[in-house]
């Protein structure tokens, strides 16, 4: 079966796709960056030029890539995520989701769909995906859009596409990372798809072979830990020297009067990734595409993350090559799909909507080991940080903070 890409970015999703045994007949990415990294590792993947979706007429992507109605074929992609992102709205209060101009990626998606009415679609994006805001006036949402469409072109086409959600983690699944996002599936026919079950994560249910342990964030970088690592992964900004104090897997909350450090913040006015640390015995938190001076998750030696070491955590292959500037290098690697996901769902669609037989056992997971050292030491807070002890107040609840109370007083005046 031949698979169709659109926003195929540094490829996670199509690599994982690809193992499952699925052909790539084509790539739709403007970001210039990320077609250098696809052509310097799938040069074989064809490239639409330019790569401006929406630039093209949806029958002629179809027709570049030599794709029809008549074959079996996958739509597969993950529209860019800021309208939904929890992110946008941890900044921007309540966002603008399907008004924003960035959600016409998901309408160009639908266009290129009916224009090939593929026997599968795929479609990953992020939770925020699936919120739907019904205070005052009424708020269509992702999910709302994407149901709505496609009742329309089931009308105009004759199909059954009936998108069916799920939120999967990618620890669940052997990615040294927990990483939820949901995916949509649509088969044309109507057919049902069920969630792949978890692979690992402790115990099984009704009989069922037991799961493997959870990946951990040691499985994967473990000979990348060199004590003498190189200075520009020094952290920087006002928080960093207080890093060493944290320990492995806590974040800023360490610090708060409900933490065991000093009470430096506020309980919850922080961010989660907030001075956040890995921790050699969990899966890695969720890798940010964009990271500021004291964004986590950080290395348990108090350091940045190298870009191979978040090439790990999200499963790429160490010979997978990333390009563009270190910044835009994060991106691509933080906005992927991590492969070993991306290879369930390639052999679940073959699965349960071809009826193969493919063989789910993981290429490009790490393989557990048990030789997992001791926590790193924790050290003593530097001094300059202890001025003022306690004079930052916890966070009132709920709707209470001061972002909400402005945008209530706000409201109230207009």
């Amino acid at each position: 079966m031949k698979a169709l890409s659109l926003y195929t970015g540094a490829g996670g999703l199509d690599l994982g796709l690809e193992r499952s045994g699925l052909e790539i007949a084509g790539c739709v990415e403007f970001d210039q960056d990320a077609r250098l990294t696809l052509e310097a590792n799938r040069p074989n993947w064809k490239l639409l030029t330019p790569g401006d979706i929406h630039s093209h007429r949806p029958g002629d992507i179809v027709s570049a890539f030599n794709l029809s109605r008549e074959n079996p074929t996958a739509l597969v992609g993950g529209p860019p995520c800021q309208p939904f992102s929890k992110s946008g709205q941890w900044r921007n209060g309540r966002p603008p989701r399907m008004t924003d101009p960035r959600a016409a990626t998901l309408r160009a998606y639908l266009k290129v769909m009916e224009a090939l009415l593929p026997e599968i679609m795929l479609i990953e994006n992020v939770e925020g995906m699936l919120t739907r805001r019904t205070r005052q006036n009424q708020h269509y949402e992702g999910l709302d859009v994407l149901r709505a469409e496609l009742g329309r072109i089931n009308r105009r086409q004759g199909t059954r596409y009936e998108p069916i959600s799920m939120v999967l983690d990618a620890a669940d699944f052997g990615v040294p990372q927990h990483r939820r996002r949901v995916f949509v599936v649509a088969s044309r026919d109507g057919l049902a798809f069920e969630p792949p079950a978890p692979s690992h994560g402790g115990q099984a249910l009704n009989g069922s072979k037991p799961k493997q342990r959870l990946t951990n964030a040691w499985d994967a970088l473990h000979d990348l830990d060199d004590p003498d690592f190189d200075a520009a992964l020094l952290p920087s900004g006002k928080w960093a020297a207080l890093l060493p104090s944290i320990p492995e897997g806590h974040n800023y909350l360490h610090h708060t009067s409900r933490g065991d450090g000093e009470p430096i913040f506020g309980w919850r006015t922080r961010y989660w990734s907030f001075l956040l640390k890995l921790a050699k015995n969990r899966p890695s938190w969720t890798i940010q595409a964009q990271a500021g001076s004291a964004t986590g998750p950080f290395h348990w030696r108090s350091r940045r993350l190298s870009l191979r070491e978040l090439a790990r955590l999200q499963c790429f292959p160490d010979d997978w090559q990333i390009s563009g500037s270190a910044t835009s290098a994060r991106r691509q690697v933080g906005n992927a799909v991590p492969p070993p996901l991306g290879q369930v769902l390639g052999c679940e669609i073959r699965r349960q909507i071809f009826g193969e037989r493919p063989r789910r056992k993981q290429s490009l997971a790490p393989q557990p080991r048990d030789d997992l050292p001791s926590p790193q030491p924790v050290e003593p807070v530097p001094e300059h940080y202890l001025a003022g002890l306690g004079a930052v107040k916890d966070h009132p609840g709920p709707g209470q903070g001061p972002g909400a109370v402005s945008r209530r007083k706000s409201s109230a005046v207009a």
